[in-house]
């Protein structure tokens, strides 16, 4: 019996969102509005491409990675993690090695933290990493102000709600108490906006250092500040074939 074969190539939702563009969702809305094109000619959902076909998206060439890749980034305390800051202050992405493809952040790190942020050229990649669902831990040292009683800590483990939002279950262990300030370390698995700020400031405590240290299996370890490191070969693989 004949067997089919595969079409060549990889579907275009899949190619934009390894290029770093959005999810494959995100990708697919911008292909039903007809605003790209594969070799001149007007793509649609059902079209496949190959590396060696021309992209464009609104008129300009995009890159299209067939390989995922990840880094580990060390982000600076005042920088932001977008591409354009209207009030022009310094971003993640202005200052990456200059061998670095383009990539996307998975989810974000405010202005004020430090530490270790996911860098990849796949849209997929970073939606699956930041989807709470998936359960990827998020370990933060955490310097805050005041004395800190380690059973109002323990008292996080069954989660709360702040101002009507809910947490889950937060692991959060004192570390270092000092006269006027205290060393935590705080563990999370759904990274929800400002999630241990307001935490700390719920618990009494102004957080005046924040820095992530752990997401998932992947640890900051020793990388220098402004840094990247490109995650290879089993851990990779590992992650991808979720996705």
């Amino acid at each position: 019996m004949s067997q089919t074969s595969s079409p060549p190539g990889i579907r275009l939702n899949k190619a934009l969102a390894q290029a770093g563009l959005g999810s494959r969702r995100g990708v697919e809305a911008l292909i039903t509005a007809g605003r790209v094109q594969v070799n001149n000619a007007t793509a649609d959902l059902g079209t496949r491409v190959q590396d060696s076909d021309l992209i464009t998206l609104d008129g300009k060439p995009v890159q299209v990675n067939t390989d995922i890749r990840l880094w580990l980034y060390h982000k600076p305390r005042g920088h932001v993690t977008t591409h354009k800051d209207p009030e022009g202050r310094p971003t993640v992405f202005d200052n990456l090695p200059p061998q670095m493809p383009r990539v996307i952040s998975v989810g974000r790190l405010d202005v004020n933290t430090e530490g270790l942020l996911l860098l990849t050229t796949s849209g997929d990649l970073a939606r699956h990493l930041e989807l709470p669902k998936h359960g990827y831990e998020r370990t933060y040292r955490v310097r805050v102000r005041g004395d800190v009683d380690p059973k109002a800590l323990d008292g996080l483990k069954n989660g709360l709600s702040v101002d009507g939002v809910h947490y889950g279950p937060i692991e959060a262990k004192l570390e270092t108490q000092m006269p006027s300030n205290a060393w935590l370390v705080i563990r999370i698995r759904e990274g929800k906006n400002r999630e241990v700020r307001k935490i700390c400031e719920h618990l009494g405590h102004t957080v005046n250092r924040l820095i992530r240290v752990g997401f998932g299996p992947f640890a900051l370890g020793t990388l220098p500040e402004g840094q990247a490191q490109e995650i290879k070969g089993r851990a990779l693989k590992e992650l991808t074939q979720h996705i």
